[in-house]
């Protein structure tokens, strides 16, 4: 289930996201979203 946030994003943090979703795209060649890349990294650094 997912839910619908607002959040408020520092702007270095922002492009850093956009750069990894870019990356994303180019490795696998499909659309990736901003949400999935947000859960991705979270997911990543509350392991």
């Amino acid at each position: 289930m997912t839910k619908r946030i607002t959040i408020m994003l520092d702007e270095d943090l922002f492009k850093k996201l956009r750069i990894l979703q870019s990356k994303k795209i180019v490795q696998t060649e499909k659309s990736v979203s901003f949400s999935k890349i947000i859960n991705y990294t979270l997911r990543k650094g509350l392991k």
